[in-house]
């Protein structure tokens, strides 16, 4: 879609301890909405940050009333947990979501957004190169395998948190996980819905201010528990197509103007 041709949008950041790279995502995600279009709003679900992530936040809502929403999760529920938040807060016909670790630049939406037309339901960005210590690309690089192996995923990279999709998505997609496999719940319900889903490149960007969350070894074992039950109620049991799934999202208890805390 050419210039400010595209609907509206909501582009939302799960945050945790992310006070070093949040303001940078936030101000440069605004810039690029107003380049695609005048419906937009951007969002950060600050999920139980232990550092002076609230604050920063809070100052940025205070500046950019209009245009940006904080939510504040008292107690961290997990990437998945903050991901469902997101999902459920979120009012424009599209959904755009990255971390707010400043891995991806929010300016790349702009090609998400070329392939968004009454095609395409679903965009998915895949790393044209993953700068990450070497012992998580060789994790997340075996972890594909797997995945896409398991779960029957035909797409290029399951674990590219770049994603731009229609919100009726989430009329059919009902997600559970609190954890980082929310990706793959996502996805593996996304392509048994049968919408329609695009690809194109993306850039990863080394990790300047934080640490990750979900690829270290001390997790692997609850990541492997997770999947495995996963696995058993998306692929054995099929249980998301064979009754009419619950939204198991908890939206925020109070939603004011611009923060809300739940």
């Amino acid at each position: 879609m050419s210039n400010k041709q595209m609907p509206g949008i909501s582009v939302f950041f799960p945050a945790y301890n992310d006070a070093g790279t949040i303001t940078s995502m936030v101000i440069t995600s605004l810039l690029t909405l107003r380049e695609l279009t005048d419906d937009y709003e951007v969002i950060v679900i600050n999920d139980g940050s232990q550092d002076h992530t609230a604050q920063v936040l809070d100052e940025l809502a205070r500046v950019y009333p209009d245009e940006l929403r904080i939510v504040h999760h008292k107690q961290n529920r997990g990437y998945g947990g903050a991901l469902r938040s997101g999902f459920s807060v979120a009012s424009k016909e599209w959904i755009f979501y990255t971390d707010g670790d400043a891995q991806y630049d929010p300016r790349e939406l702009k090609d998400l957004a070329l392939l968004a037309n009454d095609e395409v339901d679903f965009i998915n960005g895949w790393k044209i190169e993953r700068h990450d210590p070497l012992h998580r690309i060789i994790i997340g690089r075996i972890y594909q395998y797997i995945i896409k192996f398991a779960f029957g995923l035909k797409l290029r990279d399951v674990d590219c948190d770049f994603r731009l999709m229609r919100g009726k998505v989430f009329d059919e997609v009902h997600l559970s996980a609190d954890s980082g496999v929310i990706c793959v719940e996502l996805m593996k319900k996304v392509q048994d819905a049968g919408f329609r889903l695009a690809e194109t490149p993306v850039h990863h960007f080394h990790r300047a201010y934080g640490k990750s969350q979900f690829f270290n070894f001390s997790r692997l074992a609850r990541v492997a528990r997770d999947l495995t039950k996963l696995w058993w109620q998306l692929v054995i049991k099929k249980e998301h197509l064979q009754t009419p799934e619950t939204d198991q999202t908890v939206p925020p208890t109070s939603n004011a103007a611009n923060s809300s805390t739940t």
